[in-house]
């Protein structure tokens, strides 16, 4: 057998190993969902196949409360969440750069961004939407979630990085922007792509529980808040759950897949 057909077999037993586990684990969890729904007989916590018919309800015929499709509900939160991130990466990633290079940056912005940082981001958020709007606030909540996993992995990518790589670029004539754009960024971009990866759970807790508070615009936490503490309609409060879910784990497994590539790519792994 050769070496070639011998790494493919046992990619794919890996690659069907890791579906079995996982669909075992998947159903293992319904199995206890339904059981612990039985046993505390309760309407907060109905049983999965409640769930499932609300689900496929919703999705024929949409939220009658507000007349907005699920899909409406899911775009006009993907697009708060997208907003909020391009919002912050366009600011950690370059300021990640500048702390993690210059030592009187890092002794500077240190002290405030230590005060900042045990802040939980939705803590900011009735700040953010009475200071500017509803529109507006929850993608800053957003923001300040995805930020800070952001900027600490791009100065510590900084820091990891071979100091001899900057030395040779000078030496060169490289200048501080093609150093910043053509040594630093290349090197620390898979730590870049972990503080994604993290940034991406975080936000998702934010664009929810901000469109709690904001609830105007239709979005997934606006439905659940409806449902939920308004119509008492649980089964439709596990549609929401479970859509926020699926969309936490579809950006976050994009996140995780490219940095694995990219990590390959740079020797990383």
């Amino acid at each position: 057998m050769s070496k070639f057909k011998y790494d493919s077999e046992r990619r794919s037993h890996r690659f069907g190993r890791t579906l079995l586990i996982m669909a075992v684990s998947l159903v293992t969890m319904i199995y206890i969902w339904w059981i612990l729904a039985i046993i505390l007989n309760t309407p907060v916590i109905p049983t999965p196949d409640l769930v499932w018919d609300a689900f496929l309800n919703l999705f024929r015929n949409g939220d009658p409360n507000t007349n907005l499709s699920m899909w409406d509900h899911m775009f006009a939160s993907l697009k708060r969440f997208i907003g909020g991130f391009i919002l912050a990466f366009a600011v950690a990633v370059p300021l990640g750069l500048l702390i993690g290079y210059s030592k009187f940056l890092d002794e500077f912005t240190k002290p405030i961004l230590e005060i900042l940082k045990p802040i939980a981001p939705i803590a900011w958020a009735p700040v953010f939407i009475f200071a500017t709007t509803v529109a507006i606030g929850p993608i800053l909540v957003v923001f300040i979630g995805i930020f800070f996993p952001l900027l600490y992995n791009t100065i510590f990518g900084v820091k990891k990085m071979d100091p001899s790589l900057v030395d040779a670029s000078k030496t060169l004539g490289a200048s501080n922007g093609q150093i910043f754009y053509k040594v630093m960024l290349p090197c620390t971009t898979p730590f870049i792509m972990n503080g994604m990866r993290i940034g991406f759970g975080i936000g998702w807790m934010c664009i929810v529980a901000a469109e709690m508070i904001a609830p105007i615009g239709g979005g997934i936490g606006y439905f659940i808040s409806m449902q939920g503490l308004t119509l008492f309609n649980w089964p439709n409060v596990f549609v929401g759950l479970a859509i926020v879910s699926v969309l936490g784990l579809l950006t976050t497994g994009l996140a995780d897949y490219a940095y694995r590539m990219i990590a390959k790519r740079t020797g990383m792994e």
